[in-house]
């Protein structure tokens, strides 16, 4: 075995192969692995202490000559000795996942050289305050999983054991409703900005006589649709005398609908008072396969295409799709 000072720097080099996972401002991740597998080819057989102290060391060398190689930089390009260009070695990272500039997940087991054990996320969609909180707990288990190293086979069936939780009804509504605001949940008027009038709100007019729906202005939001609609339901029931409408200064959750007499494709909803008929109307129509597809399962493919595996959940009804005679 060679020892680091015997290896040159531009090891990983070869092939012109880019080691860098990931650049943020002044911050530069590097995959480690093809220099820790040179210099120690039973590197994987090592426990994860092991593995932790030996990247260490090495991040630390080689911390050392690239200082080194920016002091030649300063003397040979700018003629100067003294400059403020230096790396710091700042976390060791077991495994991480980089989605998008500020969108990662990271595993650190050193931090400065003090061992920590934390998962370290930023910027991942099912953080947001409009991912049901419920589906996020859920992703982040599967993510941390991955981290660790946890079998695909084993993440699929857990993500088909909570499929079935969810269309089952085990998880009630109120906790697969989107989290939201509805700020735009007001009459149509125009405001200037900048000198420029711009329209604001979508809500034209309240149904008159003989009609169910108010009118919204075209393009209002999914959440402004379904809180309106709410509200619609209330007044056609008589429910709006002694339970509250949705205003636009609420924070509401809503979810999808199936096809139902109302032909209503979303339907919003307050935690603290939803009247039964509500409920029971949410039980009949929700479209929980439509909760699942579109906010869960669309962000895990999305990881799983990222790790380059494939999330498929129904193989048996491919196959048969496929089938000739």
């Amino acid at each position: 075995m060679k020892h680091i000072e015997d290896v040159p720097w531009w090891i990983c080099d070869e092939g012109d192969e880019n080691y860098c996972a990931y650049v943020d401002t002044d911050s530069n991740y590097f995959n480690a692995e093809p220099l820790l597998l040179h210099l120690y080819p039973d590197f994987e057989s090592f426990d994860a202490k092991k593995k932790d102290s030996i990247l260490e060391k090495v991040a630390l060398k080689y911390q050392d000559v690239i200082n080194e190689d920016y002091d030649r930089l300063a003397r040979e390009a700018f003629n100067v000795t003294e400059h403020r260009l230096e790396m710091k070695t700042e976390c060791v990272i077991r495994s991480a996942y980089f989605r998008a500039t500020r969108r990662y997940a990271q595993w650190i087991t050193k931090q400065e050289g003090i061992e920590k054990e934390s998962l370290d996320i930023k910027g991942l969609e099912f953080m947001k305050a409009n991912f049901p909180p419920i589906l996020g707990e859920f992703f982040n288990s599967i993510l941390q999983q991955v981290l660790r190293g946890e079998e695909k086979d084993s993440i699929i069936n857990q993500i088909k054991v909570f499929k079935k939780q969810i269309l089952g009804g085990e998880i009630p509504l109120t906790k697969l409703g989107n989290p939201t605001s509805v700020k735009q949940l007001r009459k149509v008027h125009t405001i200037k900005v900048d000198g420029v009038e711009k329209l604001q709100g979508y809500l034209v007019k309240k149904p008159r006589a003989g009609e169910v729906f108010s009118e919204l202005r075209k393009g209002a939001p999914a959440p402004v649709r379904a809180a309106a609609r709410y509200n619609d339901l209330l007044r056609l029931w008589g429910l709006d005398k002694n339970h509250n409408l949705i205003t636009f200064t609420d924070k509401v959750k809503w979810i999808y609908l199936k096809d139902n007499p109302y032909k209503i494709e979303g339907l919003a909803f307050l935690d603290y008072d939803m009247p039964d008929k509500i409920k029971e109307f949410l039980a009949l129509f929700a479209d929980r396969k439509r909760i699942f597809d579109s906010i869960l399962l669309l962000k895990l493919e999305g990881f799983f295409s990222d790790l380059g595996w494939s999330l498929d959940l129904n193989p048996y009804v491919n196959a048969f799709e496929s089938f000739e005679i």
